[in-house]
């Protein structure tokens, strides 16, 4: 074969390639709107989804604000790969919860995955991997470029930003089945986590991150770093210090920047409740949350000065 022609065919194979490879990273996505008439996000997940959004409307309380519809779709210990499942089955396995006047009421506990997404135009949509594999980005693939193109098909708002929950490592002395695929190590699970985090935003259009991981390790870095890491059995976070900080995460990460403003003095304190807060407290949890926001892929180190 004559060496133009050879050059020719390897020329026309490379272009192929990198023209596949670009359109595979071109699918598109969306920034946060800013400052919209009415702010609309659907968490899509499992238990871990809960804890992070349970408190939201709370802070949204006592930030006076009232024009955001937060959504829960979820089904407890669910993964990337069950999600598209139950979506091919059109299975009406999940629980939906949605605020109404910031307080939360459950819509359906029979409802499928498009149902929820269909429900209303979401702003925002927030995805996360199972907790066990979280810390696998090989786990993600290709559930995930699945599950954005359902959640696309489906939503009414075809400008919606997809978004991602990095979730966080377990107690150090945690009994969760998954622990061992970390050697049973908090500081390696949480490692593995944010590469894998890294990982999605390389290969994938999302770029807006909740980074609840981070909070919680930071959180666990002050006084408030209890018996159970700041859980309630190992993995799930506790109602009062654990929910309070993954809940100022997502509104850092979520709500501030669409309405300009911060989580920083939110007079929220979960008063009238088993779990409220001290303004202490309150403050380290604000505080972990808001690091996180700014350094979202490591411990902020040392104290505050």
């Amino acid at each position: 074969m004559k060496p133009t022609r050879l050059l020719c065919i390897v020329s026309f194979a490379l272009s192929v390639f990198f023209c596949d490879f670009l359109f595979a990273q071109a699918s598109p996505n969306f920034p946060i709107p800013q400052n919209p008439d009415t702010l609309r996000i659907l968490g899509i997940g499992n238990s871990f989804t809960n804890d992070g959004m349970m408190y939201l409307p709370d802070l949204l309380e006592a930030a006076g604000i009232g024009n955001v519809v937060l959504g829960r779709l979820a089904i407890g210990g669910c993964s990337l790969e069950r999600h598209c499942r139950e979506y091919e089955h059109d299975a009406p396995s999940y629980a939906y919860y949605k605020t109404n006047g910031n307080r939360w009421e459950t819509v359906s506990k029979k409802a499928t995955l498009a149902d929820g997404i269909r429900d209303e135009k979401w702003n925002i949509v927030v995805l996360q991997q199972v907790s066990g594999k979280s810390g696998m980005y090989q786990t993600y693939q290709p559930w995930l470029d699945r599950l954005i193109e359902i959640v696309r098909l489906n939503c009414r708002n075809a400008g919606v930003c997809i978004a991602w929950q990095q979730t966080w490592a377990y107690a150090a002395d945690s009994k969760h089945r998954d622990f061992p695929r970390y050697d049973s190590d908090q500081e390696l699970m949480y490692r593995c986590i944010v590469e894998s985090v890294r990982e999605l935003m390389r290969n994938t259009s999302i770029e807006t991150v909740v980074p609840s991981g981070t909070a919680i390790q930071n959180l666990r870095r002050t006084e408030l770093k209890d018996s159970l890491d700041v859980t309630r059995d190992g993995y799930h976070l506790n109602e009062k210090t654990g929910r309070y900080t993954a809940a100022c995460v997502w509104f850092q990460a979520l709500v501030a920047p669409a309405v300009g403003t911060t989580v920083e003095h939110n007079a929220c304190r979960l008063e009238g409740t088993e779990h409220a807060l001290t303004d202490r407290e309150a403050l380290l949890c604000q505080e972990a949350a808001r690091r996180a926001c700014i350094r979202m892929f490591s411990v902020w180190p040392g104290e505050k000065e």
